[in-house]
């Protein structure tokens, strides 16, 4: 057992994985990269509505991973020292991995809708809109 004020074990697991991977390569139609995933016009939207489920999952566990890893001791004694000394890295830890699939599963569903063809539409609408504005003025 350690005291409190002492250093955590040192065998304890260590966070490697420090980034985020970039989406596989994502297909629609003849949108998008070949050699990874391909999905039809008609099926995209219902892959990209089941990755914006996933995305509210998660972001409901991050505020739960968020809680574990905010914990603090309930006393002044050894015991609790103890605890927070491996509880706290864990939460830590468990806090960043879930951060990271918000981040992995926000950027799946940008190339999803960049292969559909969703976001360049999306973009073309923004800029239709600003051109608008701009006449008239004198």
């Amino acid at each position: 057992m350690t005291q409190p004020g002492q250093r955590p074990n040192a065998n304890a697991p260590v966070d490697t994985l420090t980034s985020v991977p970039p989406p596989a390569a994502i297909q629609v139609g003849s949108n998008g990269q070949s050699g990874g995933y391909k999905f039809s016009a008609d099926e995209v939207g219902a892959v990209i509505t089941q990755w914006q489920n996933l995305l509210d999952d998660l972001k409901g566990d991050v505020t739960i991973a968020g809680r574990v890893a905010s914990v603090t001791a309930p006393g002044k004694e050894f015991a609790s020292g103890d605890f927070i000394n491996a509880a706290g890295p864990s939460g830590s830890t468990l806090l960043d991995q879930h951060n990271r699939m918000v981040q992995y599963v926000e950027n799946y569903i940008a190339a999803l809708q960049k292969a559909s063809g969703q976001t360049q539409q999306a973009e073309d609408d923004a800029h239709q809109a600003v051109a608008k504005q701009g006449k008239g003025v004198v």
